[in-house]
């Protein structure tokens, strides 16, 4: 039976990671507020804290810990505050998170949210519906208190029947997609999401009906790679089509493919279906074909170049974005070399960047120590793949000034009397607002650019179902 508000109790969700986390603390949130939470803004208004978490870097993990320590010293004021850590960083380190943070009464996995609600109400001493097995932890000589590790991988868990609890808005993250079957070498997503779980497709079409009725008019379509998604007979292509042709729905994106998985049928839908985004996130890691090789990606850099020749012929408008690693163990000289060929030969409109970040339990750890690069010379790399990537992209769009683009506004800008929105290929707009609305369509001209971002002036409003 589902508690009252006041008996639940007040819980404050804080995600740190990449658009999955983000669905993955709506998801939290939506479990609770159906248990009778009431879901607040800030953690000093909490009775629980879930603080949910990532695991791809270390320097993500190290925030994590720190921002743990401060809102530890909330128990002081409130001794029945409750703090858990879910999501992969509490996947990954499991229950040595007690002996790091020793405030923390819950660590929970990505697969065991369901559970939330009983494991809250098993640390205050409550007899949930359902019991779960975990083992209480001594925290500190002579004072034993409840705390629980939910950990299991369950390959059968994609949460279908079970909604996430969104912010009113023209935008939503429909996950279709949990878990990954590759197996890249420098990756811990497998080791704490498990395998590819996708969800039902009748599934997906009826939650996309459901937010298109309640006023949402873009939705993105999320998963650790998307576009493998397959379940019966649909494969992604399949999906993105039906999706796309939903009433009421104006914007589909995509995040984030992998480069294998890009058919040419999958290509026809992006430039056949109009609600589409010309945008493709396509992640290339590097240029080198021996590093690629260590890194298990799986294709070569022929085969990716191949895959943005179809998709640009399909779609001349298309805007390019991806993912590159700098320093990944055994790259030479030459290696980085390559990676900068392929940034320039491509041109990709944006691109994030990263220095290889070492991950225990991934099967990079597992290479010769000689091949790691000192740490200067890792950092002195990203650096200058960051150069190159900000200057292609400041050419890029230099030259797209003086074009006129829809924008979709997503929230305020910095300046006063301004928002910022997205163009459908991906490209941020600040403009003044003049009476444009978050959540509305404006046509835009692109007045100038500071090479990431776009100032505009406003041309006209839009209807939220017209197209210029």
């Amino acid at each position: 039976m589902t508690k009252s508000l006041t008996e639940a109790g007040r819980a404050y969700v804080e995600t740190y990671g990449c658009q999955m986390n983000v669905a993955d603390g709506e998801l939290m949130e939506g479990i609770l507020a159906a248990d009778g939470y009431e879901i607040v803004s800030s953690p000093e208004e909490a009775d629980v804290i879930l603080v949910n978490t990532c695991a791809i870097r270390d320097h993500a993990e190290r925030r994590v810990l720190g921002r743990i320590g401060q809102l530890s010293g909330l128990k002081r004021g409130h001794p029945g505050l409750l703090i858990g850590v879910t999501g992969c960083m509490a996947q990954r380190l499991g229950r040595t998170l007690f002996n790091q943070a020793s405030q923390v009464d819950l660590v929970v996995g990505p697969d065991a949210y369901r559970s939330l609600p009983d494991q809250l109400r098993r640390l205050r001493g409550q007899r949930g519906e359902t019991e779960v097995e975990a083992k209480p932890c001594v925290v500190r000589p002579g004072k034993r208190r409840t705390q629980l590790a939910v950990l299991d991988l369950d390959p059968e868990e994609s949460y279908e029947g079970l909604e996430q609890r969104r912010e009113a808005g023209a935008s939503a993250w429909v996950p279709i997609q949990r878990g990954c079957d590759h197996r890249c070498t420098f990756c811990i997503v497998p080791y704490v999401r498990g395998p590819e779980k996708n969800r039902r497709p009748e599934e997906v079409v009826a939650e996309v009906r459901g937010l298109a009725a309640r006023g949402v008019t873009e939705v993105t379509l999320l998963g650790q790679t998307v576009n493998s998604y397959r379940r019966g007979d649909w494969n992604f292509a399949r999906l993105l089509r039906e999706v796309a042709r939903i009433a009421g729905i104006r914007r589909v994106r995509f995040t984030s493919p992998h480069p294998n998985d890009v058919t040419r049928e999958l290509v026809e839908v992006m430039a056949e279906e109009e609600a589409v985004c010309e945008h493709l996130h396509l992640p290339v890691q590097s240029g080198s074909d021996q590093v690629l090789r260590r890194m298990l990606r799986r294709y070569t850099v022929e085969s990716y170049l191949e895959k943005v020749r179809m998709a640009r012929e399909a779609i001349p408008d298309l805007s390019l974005s991806t993912d590159i690693i700098a320093a990944f163990p055994g790259e030479t000289r030459s290696d980085f070399e390559a990676t900068l060929d392929l940034v320039r030969e491509v041109g990709f409109d944006e691109a994030y960047t990263y220095r290889y970040s070492p991950r225990e339990g991934t099967p990079a750890m597992r290479l010769p120590a000689e091949d790691f690069l000192p740490e200067p010379e890792a950092r002195a790399r990203l650096a200058e793949l960051i150069t190159v990537c900000r200057e292609i992209q400041g050419g890029i769009n230099a030259g797209e000034v003086g074009r006129q683009d829809e924008v979709l506004v997503e929230r305020d800008a910095r300046d006063p009397g301004q928002v910022l929105g997205r163009t459908r290929r991906n490209k941020f707009v600040a403009f003044p607002s003049e009476g444009i609305g978050i959540g509305e369509y404006a046509w835009i001209e692109l007045t100038g650019t500071t090479g990431a971002t776009f100032q505009g002036a406003l041309v006209g409003s839009l209807a939220a179902g017209a197209h210029r």
